[in-house]
């Protein structure tokens, strides 16, 4: 049993869902909408009482998760938290009232999860489509075959913001509609060529804004349900008709949907008018169920992160003998070292697969563009974290650990600094280590026993193994190094 929570511009939202064959059968849902992103103040600071809202609601969430025998638990945060200046400072109160890590995800992220889930949900492998998500605070736009994902992208455009800047006196009229729709056409404009029509033969609205806009529609005998041109421009009259927020009375309109309505009809009549789109179908499947077919992915062992870093590794030309060969050094190291947790098992073994890609920028400094592209890179079905803590061990392999500014505060990610360093250095002086030949212990100071013989036949190492204990020393680590056999 999973369960995925979504920390969103608009709503926070819940799935706790159960594999049962081919399908994931939801068992529990909850939502809040506490509209996170209409909390950003005029600096992009989050208040502190939508942080407060937020907490409560968290806590809230926390009681019914609780409540279920649950397998893996993950919890992803989109646009507001990507953006909000003060998102360090909120996120461990945040961590700790839901009592799960909390992960910023990328658009891209967010984008791969929204098409996982309506490609699950679909379950048609040869159809060509596009995926539109129109959220709080960002829109993206997945297009696919089936299963496989060709191209996405998200747009730092959503109901909350849009809603905000044309409807935030609250009336409603032709002209505050038309210069919304004029706005979101010039956000889309750019992509037009890339989600052309000749590209899909589907398109599917997955966002709750979707969803009601389409019920909207049905509920209040505007149209078939559909997302087409003419039916949305008979809402947007009909709210215009209403002149005021406060008067919309729509059959099926939930009281928190009304005031960022309009927002979400803006974008996506811009979208559709800009692509030449004549309708969308909403789809009950988006970015929750994605989160849920994803956990069970990876307890399947079908991690997508592990195909992503073997692409990014075959993309910049990495040796992967010398990759595989830096990963089973590091890995033997690393359980001798003991760590507390497993949190940087598989971060210390993607870094090791992907160590020497800055080769392809520059041999000098090569750890350092290793490690910029690392960061800053599209790796599907990583978090920013993530992508940032292989980066930091990226960086670490080599040179001196002050650049680190205080990582190795965390014992455990000391430990896989220490296992990936002596395995890159072993590496390089051409040294063909067994697990049992090396000894390696890490508490008040760094404990290396190697063989005598190596030093001998390996005349540089000596050199390397006394830069290395100058490199600790300078971060207060003392490494005492003993010779045997």
């Amino acid at each position: 049993m999973y369960a995925a929570v979504d920390l969103g511009s608009n709503s926070f939202r819940m799935h706790i869902g159960e594999h049962d064959g081919d399908a994931i059968r939801v068992v529990k849902s909850a939502r809040d909408p506490i509209r996170l992103g209409a909390g950003l103040d005029h600096k992009g600071c989050l208040t502190e009482q939508a942080m407060q809202c937020a907490l409560d609601c968290l806590s809230n969430f926390r009681g019914i998760l609780n409540a279920y025998p649950l397998d893996a638990v993950r919890v992803v945060a989109t646009n507001t938290l990507r953006i909000a200046r003060n998102a360090g400072v909120f996120l461990p109160a945040a961590e700790q009232a839901i009592g799960y890590p909390i992960e910023i995800i990328s658009g891209e992220e967010e984008g791969r999860l929204i098409y996982m889930g309506v490609a699950a949900v679909l379950a048609t492998p040869a159809e060509r489509r596009l995926v539109i998500d129109i959220g709080g605070g960002s829109t993206e736009l997945i297009l696919g075959c089936g299963g496989e994902i060709e191209q996405v992208e998200s747009f730092g455009i959503g109901t909350v913001g849009h809603s905000q800047e044309f409807f935030a006196d609250g009336v409603i009229d032709a002209v505050s509609f038309e210069n919304a729709i004029l706005s979101a056409r010039s956000r889309f404009e750019d992509g037009v060529n890339a989600y052309l029509p000749a590209r899909w033969e589907h398109v599917y609205g997955s966002s709750g804004t979707a969803r009601a806009l389409g019920d909207a529609i049905v509920r209040n005998g505007l149209g078939d349900g559909k997302l087409s041109q003419k039916n949305l421009e008979a809402l947007k009259n009909r709210l215009i008709g209403f002149g005021h927020v406060s008067r919309i009375e729509l059959a099926g309109m939930k009281p928190d949907r009304a005031p960022i309505i309009m927002g979400g009809l803006a974008i996506l009549l811009g979208i559709l008018q800009e692509m030449r789109i004549k309708s969308v179908v909403p789809i009950e499947a988006g970015l929750r169920m994605g989160v849920l077919w994803d956990l069970q992915l990876r307890a399947t062992r079908r991690d997508r992160r592990e195909q992503s870093v073997e692409e990014f590794a075959r993309r910049f030309h990495v040796d992967r003998k010398r990759a595989a060969r830096v990963a089973d050094i590091a890995a033997a190291l690393y359980v001798q070292l003991k760590p507390a947790s497993d949190d940087y098992d598989r971060h210390l073994q993607w870094a090791a697969a992907t160590h020497e890609i800055g080769m392809a920028v520059s041999h000098s400094g090569y750890h350092k563009h290793g490690a910029y592209l690392l960061e800053n890179a599209d790796l599907p079905g990583f978090t920013t974290r993530e992508q940032r803590s292989v980066s930091r061990l990226v960086l670490a392999q080599k040179g001196n650990l002050r650049k680190l500014n205080g990582a190795l505060e965390d014992i455990d990610f000391t430990k896989a600094v220490l296992a990936l360093r002596l395995a890159v250095m072993l590496m390089h002086s051409r040294i063909d280590v067994l697990a049992d030949e090396m000894r390696v212990k890490l508490k008040s100071r760094i404990e290396l026993e190697i063989r005598q013989g190596w030093l001998l036949e390996h005349r540089t190492l000596a050199y390397w193994i006394d830069r290395e204990k100058e490199f600790w020393n300078e971060v207060g680590i003392e490494m005492a190094i003993r010779t045997g056999g």
